[in-house]
């Protein structure tokens, strides 16, 4: 058995320990919201938070998160109250599909965690392992870039 905390609640699952971490949390725990992209940790689509850091799962294996905190999409924001990265991606009309996006906001959420100040070259570095088939990279870009503003305005409004 394996433990973990996924997005706040403490679970367990007896899945074999190589089995990805991606296919626990979609098939064991019924969250859908990351997704299957290339299989080999490149494209992102995939992106869970481990510990807060972004991480690849479809090549992770869920041995490696025992003791951990795992966020997915789902526990980034609901629909009643999103995420400012969530809001800002429908704000700014982001996704073309959809396929790649939980992987896209879960990205940009770790490192707004470390950077609440991107400049654009940042969001470019940080952004550069995720992949979309659509192009919408232009909108992923300036959604990052407008909650990285509204993070600073209410920091500053706080002090």
């Amino acid at each position: 058995m394996i433990s973990f905390t996924l997005n706040d609640e403490t679970v367990t699952t007896d899945d074999t320990p190589d089995t990805p971490l991606l296919w626990v949390i979609r098939d064991t725990f019924k969250l859908k919201g990351s997704k299957y992209g290339c299989g080999a940790g490149l494209c992102g689509a995939c992106t869970m938070h481990v510990d807060g850091v972004a991480m690849r799962t479809c090549v992770l294996p869920v041995a490696a998160v025992a003791g951990k905190s795992i966020t997915t999409i789902e526990g980034l924001g609901t629909p009643d109250n999103l995420h400012p990265l969530q809001a800002a991606w429908i704000e700014h009309n982001v996704p073309q599909c959809g396929y790649c996006q939980s992987g896209q906001i879960m990205s940009a959420a770790a490192m707004l965690a470390t950077n609440a100040a991107p400049s654009a070259d940042d969001v470019d570095q940080a952004m550069s392992g995720n992949i979309c088939r659509c192009g919408c990279y232009p909108r992923i870009k300036k959604a990052i870039l407008a909650t990285a503003d509204k993070t600073d305005l209410a920091t500053e409004a706080q002090a």
